[in-house]
């Protein structure tokens, strides 16, 4: 991951209603989740959510699939890991200060 793309991941993150949905989608899993389960579930209006998610896919965080008339949402796994990855590659300077699966990124 690029440091551009590091703080592209981050700004998007960097607010409530973001966090709370790519968290919700983190949940959700490959299953994912449809825009109205994900407003019904947090409680966001409609319109604000589809702002969100906009951001939330412009940051390759999270991705959506067409099923039938229905849009499916879901946490791009990879972004995440890879995220994580590069805010961690240098911590206790170099050195392995964490267990192996604290460590682990993420295999969902």
């Amino acid at each position: 991951m690029q440091e551009t793309d590091a703080l592209r991941s981050l700004a998007a993150l960097a607010q409530e209603v973001r966090l709370r949905v790519f968290r919700a989608l983190v949940v959700a899993g490959q299953e994912g989740l449809t825009p109205g389960g994900l407003a019904e579930q947090l409680g966001i209006a409609p319109n604000a959510l589809s702002f969100h998610l906009k951001e939330l896919a412009h940051a390759g965080l999270v991705s959506q699939e067409r099923q039938g008339r229905n849009l499916v949402y879901r946490a791009s796994f990879a972004t995440m890991n890879a995220l994580l990855t590069y805010l961690t590659e240098n911590c206790c300077q170099g050195a392995e200060c964490l267990a192996d699966a604290a460590a682990a990124p993420c295999q969902c």
